[in-house]
């Protein structure tokens, strides 16, 4: 269950539209979100007003006998959200907005696979598609409402975009969001070749539950962790606004001394990360009251295996981690910075992150300290929080950089004379 929510539901409703909005996941005129209260009231975006310039009284209420309450009208779209609500008790959030990767899936009527990775199955389940009405109509609230009663959580709309709904308006944006961020790594996948699917025993080792974690008192952090705490957090921020990570998906952790290191903590999001969420892990206990991210065990065996490194990054930027979900070689023989900075990417099977830590450990090397986690993303390791976020971006960029020299032509390598020159030089 997402946590409560202590905010208004107008300050909720904003902070997530300029979310989507700031990371062009719908445009100015585009989208709607509401929330409905155990009352019967609902709020809503209003209808032709600017998404870059929202205010908080620019929200919408719409009370449970019809009235409405603000300077606006509400979302041409309300009927849609009323019809799911009344067909879903369970929701109290619904996120609708134009995406550009959900919407291509909607141009072509098809969805997004889920099973890319585990967690977009988990988050978001299977998403289902709704037939063309007019936007606004009651047809259209009937067809989508049609497919949520199915309890699909996820739905796209034919030549529409995509509708999500949670328990509340954090579940219904993680579900956006991660369907997104599914759906153009799909797109950027086809570029590379095949794209690989999950199976339902892959699925399941994912969510496998692990052995629980010890806790330890600590109610006094010193200065050094204080400052590292600082740090992390905020490239913990930076990698979301950089979309290296989103709400739902991303792990960075520090090492702080011995085997002690802070980690992200499971299921926070990403976006809004402070200092105090952060989780300090020491001797294979985690601090009492906190719950450390999925790999802080891989992290915790890669630190023992590499005193050298400092840091460490499970991350899911879309170019990289389109590679990840196919056998394309993501090659850093691109430019002297991609080949200087990450080295040789390797490849770690599928599942080995959760069952054998110690062998993902053994993975890395000084001369590929970053590595591609099959259908999970990528894992990168730096002496520094800097270096392994500097060399997360490097990996992305060349990804990137790999996938749009597809257009132009065949993909030509520094040759074997330039890389040792400059293995001698700065390596």
């Amino acid at each position: 269950m997402p946590p409560v929510s202590y905010l208004h539901p107008r300050d909720e409703i904003l902070s997530a539209i300029q979310r989507i909005y700031r990371y062009r996941m719908t445009t100015t005129s585009g989208g709607n979100l509401s929330i409905l209260e155990e009352n019967g009231d609902l709020w809503i975006t209003p209808a032709g007003i600017d998404k870059g310039t929202l205010r908080r009284e620019d929200i919408v209420c719409v009370h449970a006998d019809g009235t409405v309450e603000g300077p606006h009208r509400p979302s041409s779209e309300l009927p849609f959200h009323q019809e799911i609500y009344r067909t879903r008790p369970d929701l109290r959030g619904i996120v609708h907005a134009h995406a550009v990767a959900l919407v291509a899936f909607s141009l072509v009527h098809q969805v997004p696979d889920t099973r890319v990775f585990h967690q977009a199955r988990h988050v978001c389940g299977e998403a289902g598609f709704a037939p063309y009405e007019l936007p606004g109509s009651a047809a259209l609230g009937r067809n989508v409402a049609s497919l949520f009663r199915r309890l699909y959580n996820c739905v796209i709309l034919e030549n529409h975009g995509a509708v999500t709904g949670g328990a509340n308006l954090r579940e219904a944006f993680d579900r956006f969001e991660t369907l997104e961020f599914s759906a153009k790594t799909i797109i950027k996948a086809r570029h590379l070749g095949e794209v690989r699917y999950l199976t339902d025993e892959q699925l399941a080792t994912a969510h496998k539950a692990g052995p629980e974690w010890d806790g330890f008192a600590h109610a006094a952090p010193g200065t050094r962790e204080k400052e590292l705490r600082a740090t992390l957090a905020e490239f913990v921020r930076r990698a979301y606004r950089q979309r290296l990570f989103i709400s739902t998906q991303g792990s960075f952790s520090a090492r702080l001394a011995g085997d002690a290191f802070l980690i992200t903590p499971y299921h926070e999001d990403r976006g809004t990360l402070e200092v105090q969420d952060l989780v300090l892990v020491r001797g294979g206990e985690c601090q009492a009251g906190a719950m450390p991210s999925r790999a802080a065990r891989m992290h915790a065996a890669i630190y023992r295996k590499h005193p050298e490194i400092g840091a460490i990054v499970n991350a899911y930027p879309v170019n990289a981690t389109a590679f990840s979900v196919t056998g394309a070689e993501l090659d850093s023989r691109t430019i002297p910075e991609s080949y200087i900075v990450i080295r040789q990417v390797g490849r770690i099977p599928y599942g080995v992150q959760f069952e054998e830590p110690e062998a993902v450990a053994r993975t890395l090397s000084a001369r590929s300290p970053t590595a591609l986690l099959e259908n999970d993303g990528v894992l990168v390791a730096g002496r520094t929080v800097l270096e392994a976020y500097d060399r997360l971006e490097v990996l992305e960029s060349t990804a990137e950089a790999i996938i749009n020299c597809h257009a132009l032509g065949t993909l030509a390598p520094m040759p074997e004379a330039v890389t040792r020159e400059l293995e001698r030089v700065f390596l």
